[in-house]
């Protein structure tokens, strides 16, 4: 049976951590092992910092929503800011500027899925995709 629990969240770091405790505890509920928690736990705060530093989100907050099945999480950590041109090759943009470069790495080496949307204007979505592990 699928399941999504949505937050709007203020964009200051100090909810980062609450982010991290209900994702946490979602992805408990789910069945992950402690080790994909905390690696569920990274990623989501690599995503909510980055909106936090780089988005200049307008309306001051972002959303957060997971959604569960069986055996799997997914996260979408989405902003209303700047966005930016996914068309371009990140490894060559600024990621000073962007803020592109090792949070996405982080993100894209702890999750099994990773995908970005984005558009300049139009705000940026990062999709994550966990799957339990048969053990």
């Amino acid at each position: 049976m699928s399941e999504t629990l949505k937050l709007t969240v203020p964009g200051s770091p100090g909810y980062v951590a609450t982010v991290r405790l209900a994702v946490s505890s979602v992805a408990n509920m789910v069945g992950f092992d402690i080790s994909a928690i905390e690696d569920i736990r990274v990623a989501v705060s690599e995503a909510c910092n980055n909106i936090i530093v780089h988005a200049e989100i307008t309306n001051d907050t972002y959303d957060v929503t997971v959604t569960t099945d069986e055996g799997r999480i997914d996260i979408f950590v989405s902003d209303q800011g700047i966005g930016y041109d996914t068309n371009a090759d990140i490894a060559s943009m600024d990621h000073g500027e962007f803020g592109l470069g090792l949070g996405v790495t982080i993100i894209k080496a702890l999750m099994d899925e990773v995908d970005i949307t984005s558009a300049p204007g139009k705000g940026t979505t990062i999709h994550m995709t966990k799957y339990v592990q048969a053990g």
